[in-house]
């Protein structure tokens, strides 16, 4: 009896190790959700917009499995497609790598616009040269990437915010723009939320860097994150000051496990606020 009870739990590891190695890391969700953004403009009611972040192209995250996200993504047909950072996971063949998987980068049918994560610094973050490249093949592939600016998109101004960790977040681009424009801001770490800058912004703002923990014990929140206000993990969260965080889980990793932090798509439908 205790061979069997022994065996049997042996293989209760195995299965659950099994599941959070090579199932759940790759187990794609498309979360749906309502928008609703203040002013926004008539024409884009009912628009889509699908955010994808982490997707942390190198040595780890295979090739295959970004591209059928990237299909999923087309399959969608979204308006806008928001990139909220950490395209990379550096190393010396990275360009070489991201340069082909990128090519098959999805696009929005009105605008493709994105902000960059630390993992787009290079080693340590510390590298603007890796970011500047990345950048410009970013750019030649569609994708326009903002690093503390803005564009205007129907009416609608998309702020990309520059990466905490990398020492270039500046949000003064914030307080040049008018207070009841309708705005959404891409910020890649929760964490710039609570600092200072955000006096003038009302809405929503979009960002990674967590990967929901990638592993999260039931009813419990994540054991670890990387960042220093633990409230953020995913999803959304009210913040001070009427404006809205959410927190993508991420397409990627950085070591291959996940448990009950399943990997995201997340597809907006834009509404008018009430």
């Amino acid at each position: 009896m205790f061979l069997r009870a022994s065996m049997a739990g042996t293989a209760t590891v195995l299965t659950a190790g099994g599941y959070t190695w090579l199932v759940e890391p790759y187990w794609i969700e498309v979360v749906r959700r309502r928008l609703p953004i203040r002013n926004l403009p008539a024409a884009l009611e009912g628009r889509t917009m699908v955010q994808l972040s982490d997707i942390h192209v190198g040595k780890r995250v295979d090739d295959e499995y970004v591209l059928s996200v990237f299909e999923r993504v087309r399959q969608l047909t979204p308006d806008i497609v928001v990139y909220t950072g950490d395209f990379i996971s550096y190393h010396r063949d990275v360009f070489d790598q991201m340069a082909a998987v990128y090519d098959y980068a999805p696009h929005g049918r009105i605008a493709t616009l994105a902000s960059f994560g630390n993992h787009d610094y290079g080693a340590r973050w510390e590298h603007p040269e890796v970011a500047a490249q990345l950048q410009r093949l970013l750019a030649r592939r569609g994708i326009d990437v903002l690093r503390n600016a803005a564009r205007d998109v129907a009416g609608l101004t998309i702020v990309g915010l520059d990466d905490l960790w990398a020492r270039r977040f500046d949000p003064g681009v914030l307080s040049m723009r008018g207070d009841e424009r309708a705005s959404v801001v891409l910020s890649h770490n929760p964490d710039t939320v609570d600092l200072p800058g955000w006096e003038r912004f009302r809405g929503w703002i979009l960002a990674g860097h967590t990967h929901g923990g990638q592993c999260k014990p039931p009813f419990l929140p994540p054991p670890l994150l990387p960042v220093r206000n633990t409230r953020y993990s995913a999803g959304e969260f009210a913040i001070e000051g009427e404006r809205t965080l959410y927190v993508n889980r991420g397409v990627g990793f950085l070591i291959q496990v996940r448990f009950n932090a399943r990997p995201e798509i997340t597809h907006f439908t834009l509404t008018v606020a009430s």
